[in-house]
């Protein structure tokens, strides 16, 4: 299952940066994509893997938030299959996790960047502000 939010529902505002979030859960993506929009980005989203994978693709997405813990293709197969895809290797994907890891340990499995959940709002325009 995918959601989209922007101005009008259905189309892009290209004034406004597009950030692909993903994340398993309803209730996080939601709080998400409206912190996505308190900082002046549009968002897609997605629920799973597979559907991060479809997203980057088809949107092109400046940023793209990826949750590490998912079932079926958890957050460090998703980068690796975005990695390997010409169309998407580019995107800055910045791990969203709960995993009690550093910043290195992302970094050195090819994520941009990392968020810690919960997920604070300024750290997140921070992220936003270096990557976009």
């Amino acid at each position: 299952m995918v959601l989209q939010r922007s101005p009008d529902n259905n189309q892009q505002d290209n004034s406004h940066p597009l950030v692909l979030a993903v994340n398993d859960y309803a209730d996080n993506l939601e709080f998400l994509t409206c912190l996505l929009e308190t900082v002046g980005c549009d968002s897609i989203a997605a629920y799973h893997g597979r559907g991060a994978i479809e997203m980057a693709q088809q949107h092109q997405p400046d940023l793209i938030l990826l949750d590490i813990m998912m079932p079926e293709l958890d957050g460090m197969e998703v980068l690796k299959r975005l990695r390997k895809n010409p169309q998407t290797r580019e995107i800055p994907v910045i791990a969203v996790t709960g995993m009690n890891e550093n910043r290195e340990y992302f970094l050195s499995a090819g994520f941009d960047d990392w968020l810690g959940k919960p997920i604070e709002f300024e750290e997140l325009e921070e992220v936003i502000r270096r990557y976009i």
